[in-house]
């Protein structure tokens, strides 16, 4: 019952950020830089992350801070969340999410070039998956930009994404699942 209880702390949390806060900040819009990390295989690997407040597989990256470009914080919040440095090699796209919690997922894909990996207080799970077999546990949002990452050669993407109702309830599945199963081993 405590996963649950701390669900609904979560979730109360989560929707004032997302519903309220941005409707009100008079700031600049909202950017965040995101991740997809590779391995070569076989089987060619993508490196996941599970965030401490919703419970679900996502690419790793945040928020961009003052003065700070969406590559210098993919490089900075990757190494926060997993412990690694990695190179960012090419801006996959922009994704224009309108609804809840509006704002512009900025994606590149990335190598990695030191580190070791490791958990945060942030991302509690870290794991590769087969590029081909992603999690059930995927936040649906992710799958475009994954798949965006495996084809070499195209340009980089510029399209809006609306996050309603159903793509609201499609995460608190994911959340809900996790919580009653527990997350997966570290």
């Amino acid at each position: 019952m405590g996963r649950f209880w701390g669900g609904l702390r979560d979730y109360a949390a989560t929707a004032w950020w997302g519903f309220v806060s941005p409707r009100m900040s008079g700031s600049r819009p909202l950017v965040i830089g995101q991740a997809v990390i590779l391995r070569d295989g076989p089987p060619r690997q993508v490196l996941l992350s599970i965030r401490s407040d919703l419970f679900g597989w996502e690419l790793p990256g945040g928020t961009l801070e003052a003065g700070e470009t969406a590559e210098q914080a993919v490089v900075r919040e990757v190494r926060e969340e997993t412990g690694l440095d990695v190179e960012p090699v090419s801006h996959i796209g922009d994704w224009v999410r309108r609804g809840f919690r509006p704002h512009t997922a900025r994606v590149y894909l990335c190598r990695v070039i030191s580190g070791v990996e490791s958990t945060s207080h942030e991302t509690p799970r870290l794991a590769w998956f087969d590029v081909e077999k992603t999690p059930d546990g995927l936040f649906p949002w992710y799958h475009d930009p994954l798949r965006r990452a495996l084809a070499p050669g195209e340009a980089p993407f510029e399209g809006e994404d609306v996050q309603g109702l159903a793509t609201i309830w499609h995460a608190m599945k994911i959340d809900l699942a996790m919580r009653w199963r527990g997350l997966p081993p570290a």
